[in-house]
């Protein structure tokens, strides 16, 4: 990827997985993630497959939400940032992490592997697995 090439960002990617309604999963992914994306989130890898079931399964309980984006810096093919993801479950609670991100872009500017920890700010304890649950 050249310095001026186009790439994803993880709010326009969190937003087109998550939080827009009617968005077919796999044209959602196909925007973002190439087709070797892998990611390890609170020390567990998941190719790209088990990555996209992880987000079948959090549009079965998420009913909105919201990313909010505190610091962000891409340096070539190289990304990081620290966001907050708070999303309102189906059953009524909310739930709020923060989540510091280092990531790889793939020549065409899609995310190729993201390495991630998150950080419970508000829910439940059961809600501590939902960066990774499936």
């Amino acid at each position: 990827m050249t310095p001026t090439a186009v790439h994803t960002d993880i709010r326009t990617a969190l937003t087109d997985l998550l939080l827009t309604p009617g968005l077919d999963l796999e044209e959602a992914a196909e925007g973002h993630f190439a087709p070797d994306y892998r990611q390890r989130t609170d020390g567990s890898w998941a190719d790209r497959t088990e990555f996209l079931a992880h987000i079948a399964h959090l549009r079965t309980v998420l009913a909105g939400g919201s990313v909010q984006v505190h610091d962000e810096l891409t340096d070539g093919t190289r990304y990081a940032d620290r966001h907050t993801m708070e999303v309102d479950k189906i059953d009524g609670s909310t739930v709020r992490m923060e989540v510091y991100l280092f990531a790889e872009f793939a020549a065409d500017g899609r995310f190729r592997r993201i390495e991630e920890t998150t950080l419970l700010l508000e829910g439940a304890d059961s809600d501590r697995d939902l960066g990774s649950a499936r």
